[in-house]
């Protein structure tokens, strides 16, 4: 674990604050461990961001899957009486 070393004044409104100190109480945890985790959860340290991994899915070559009638009729032969 890291050291905690760095201080932030945060300013949030009523209802945000209400909902974090529930979340907090609920998981008997602290508001300040909470904001880490969301911290991490949306900007991970180590790795590449949603949209980069996204991009890399859509930047694959395509996968040839056969003809889909013979996929199905194969899927069907496997589960015959479902049709």
């Amino acid at each position: 674990m890291a050291v905690l070393t760095q201080r932030l004044q945060l300013l949030l409104d009523e209802d945000r604050l209400a909902r974090i100190t529930q979340e907090a109480e609920r998981r008997g945890s602290s508001v300040a461990a909470l904001v880490r985790e969301a911290i991490d959860a949306c900007y991970p340290p180590d790795g590449p961001s949603r949209s980069a991994a996204g991009q890399l899915l859509l930047d694959a070559e395509p996968l040839d899957l056969g003809d889909w009638a013979d996929a199905k009729s194969e899927i069907e032969s496997m589960y015959p009486g479902d049709a």
